[in-house]
């Protein structure tokens, strides 16, 4: 996740680094050729929030820490030697352990070849787990990481580190503007984002010196190429290499990073985006979504305004007008025309995770600038419907699609085969759930997630515990643990799916809001042992766009509520899959999916507790009872998320 820190231990801190003088050296090119080009002088457009150090969040018992446990398992369980078989192998050394398949060894389909972006993921998702946990384990991992990889850097005699077939060459070809079977550039945008990660977050010194020397050879390989080359370039997927050289930037105050931010900022995409023009239909969406976390990222580092207007009109676009209940978007992993819902909302391909995973990353860069509660209540339904959705309960591996096909299944990769992009999310998305409950400036604190946790406020040398069985009940208590009196501003959300908000200090009544969707502000002079308790109101709602308001998904509060269908026809383990382009071909014997009719709100209306917390009943059309349960609760059965009604 894009981090925002401003501690010593931050994604944004400043790490010393080599210049690109004396890589360039190395390499026998001359000082004058590796010198950066000047740059005009910054305006930064720092955020107005911080968020917290994920070293002081402590997260309680429930869905999110289990979930946490189950990746940390995984992480643990994967070997990092077979993540850097084809490193090993580009750079000329004995490989140490077999490689991994699926997406690490045998491409997907013909136009691609991911080799090695697992190594990226599994390096940030360690990085995040440790710093959550102070797990020395996942320090270890990432220094051996690190050394594999600098001992690649030194046989190869580069700073290039990678393991797609074809290696340098691939490179080389791209920059030369040939015709490619691959995307380079995004495979190594998670090699970049990984050992940033693991420098900033997990303060490797090894994982550093690795990224300056792979960030240095990056200026060098691309400066020859024209701007009109570069942009050709771009047409190329390349994940978010302008967010990972904009980083790059604050973390040495090295220009040349600066430069190749803007110049891998792809223009194509900007330049509507900036004029709030919407011309997304058709475009592969986990391709524009790091892009856009990027331009947020470059408008941050250089002020200019383009970048910022280019990624919040992007936010409004696809959040509010592009987006199913769930948060996700997307058929096939393309953004199609929403006049056309009725022909998409019921793919099987819908609402890839990496775009889930990639649209928190950028919801939660623009809340830091600009903290509305709709960006909070946006990355809550996301987050529970989305990413808490996506893993598997049992094993904790995760989706690639979650789509809304009536009577489908959820469908989960393998450990060792399926090693697809949603995999590597996956890795990071279980390990950080810490990083987005609580933010801060000066002297307020914001809470934008009811999650059981234990923050620590280190400037204000204060304990913030919150306590709550939210979503099962709509409410959260509290409870300030603190050494002297001290004066702070607390930010409670009052969320737009809850008509009414009601804030008690102490027992006492101290606010009551009729206006959902933005901040209840609570400031006084806090003393050890005061407690606040948050009463919110959950409903039920029927949901539908615009354009095909017979297709309706309900909603209980921020929660998408999926018809749970059973398991006829499922034999044990057939979600569990290698091949994500088969995604609507596995288990696909027609099923019987009760039908609705009737006026939507009605509907809602007539939907009734069971008694058991978070199970509801309605009844179809010819009066069959349809058990419906929160959709991140759904696993290895049948589900109905949206609904035609007759």
């Amino acid at each position: 996740m894009s981090d925002h820190c401003c501690t010593g231990h931050s994604r944004r801190g400043f790490l010393g680094a080599t210049g690109v003088g004396g890589i360039a050296a190395g390499l026998g090119l001359s000082p004058t050729w590796a010198a950066a080009e000047s740059v005009p002088s910054l305006t930064p457009a720092p955020p107005i929030l911080e968020p917290f150090d994920m070293a002081d969040v402590t997260l309680g018992e429930g869905p999110f820490l289990r979930a946490q446990r189950l990746t940390e398992a995984y992480l643990r369980r994967l070997d990092p030697d077979r993540l850097l078989h084809n490193f090993r192998v580009n750079a000329g050394l004995k490989p140490k352990a077999p490689v991994y398949g699926g997406w690490e060894s045998e491409p997907t389909w013909a136009d691609i070849n991911c080799h090695g972006h697992s190594l990226g993921h599994y390096l940030s998702a360690c990085a995040f787990a440790a710093r959550s946990t102070g797990d020395r384990f996942y320090r270890r991992r990432i220094d051996y990481i690190a050394g594999e990889l600098a001992a690649c850097q030194a046989a190869a005699g580069t700073g290039l580190v990678c393991a797609f077939p074809k290696g340098a060459s691939l490179v080389a070809a791209h920059l030369r503007g040939e015709p490619i079977t691959g995307v380079p550039w995004y495979t190594l945008h998670k090699v970049y984002a990984g050992l940033r990660d693991a420098a900033q977050l997990a303060d490797s010194a090894a994982a550093r010196a690795v990224l300056i020397r792979l960030a240095d050879w990056g200026v060098v390989a691309t400066r020859p190429l024209s701007d009109a080359a570069f942009e050709a370039m771009l047409a190329t997927e390349h994940g978010g290499m302008n967010e990972v050289y904009a980083d790059l930037f604050v973390m040495t105050g090295n220009p040349d990073y600066r430069v190749l931010s803007e110049r891998f900022s792809h223009k194509a995409i900007l330049e509507p985006l900036a004029k709030e023009q919407d011309h997304l239909d058709g475009l592969h969406a986990n391709t524009q979504v790091p892009k856009i976390v990027g331009f947020a990222r470059v408008h941050e580092v250089t002020g200019d305004a383009r970048y910022g207007q280019a990624a919040s009109f992007f936010w409004r676009t696809v959040a509010q007008t592009r987006s199913f209940a769930t948060g996700g978007h997307g058929d096939n992993e393309h953004f199609f025309a929403m006049a056309d819902f009725a022909d998409h909302v019921f793919s099987a391909k819908g609402s890839e995770t990496c775009c889930q995973h990639n649209m928190l990353k950028l919801t939660r860069a623009l809340f830091l600038h600009d903290p509305r509660a709709d960006y909070a209540d946006y990355y809550e339904r996301t987050l529970f419907n989305g990413i808490l959705a996506s893993q598997d309960p049992d094993s904790g591996m995760a989706t690639y699609f979650q789509g809304a096909r009536p009577g489908y299944m959820k469908l989960y990769h393998t450990p060792e085969d399926s090693f697809w992009c949603c995999t590597g999310t996956g890795m990071e998305n279980h390990v950080k759930y810490r990083d987005s409950i609580y933010f801060h400036d000066r002297d307020a604190l914001y809470v934008n997630l009811f999650i059981p946790s234990t923050l620590r406020w280190r400037d204000k040398d204060a304990v913030l515990v919150q306590e709550t069985r939210f979503p099962e009940m709509a409410t959260s208590s509290f409870r300030w643990q603190l050494k002297r009196p001290t004066p702070i501003a607390l930010r409670l959300r009052h969320p737009g799916w809850s008509p009414t908000a009601t804030v008690r200090v102490n027992g006492e009544p101290a606010l009551t809001s009729t206006e959902p969707g933005r901040y209840l502000e609570v400031a006084r002079e806090w003393r050890d042992g005061d407690r606040v308790e948050l009463e919110l109101v959950m409903k039920t709602r029927a949901e539908s766009a615009p354009a095909a308001p017979g297709i309706v998904a309900f909603t209980y509060g921020p929660l998408v509520l999926a018809g749970a269908l059973g398991r006829d026809g499922l034999a044990p383990g057939s979600d569990i899959v290698v091949n994500e382009r088969l995604y609507g071909e596995y288990n696909k014997e027609p099923v019987a999916v009760p039908a609705l009719s009737g006026d939507p709100q009605a509907l809602a209306a007539s939907v009734r507790a069971t008694g058991v917390p978070l199970e509801f009943a309605l009844s179809a059309a010819d009066g069959t009872p349809i058990r419906l349960v929160p959709y991140h609760r759904i696993a290895h059965e049948r589900y109905a998320t949206y609904w035609r009604l007759t």
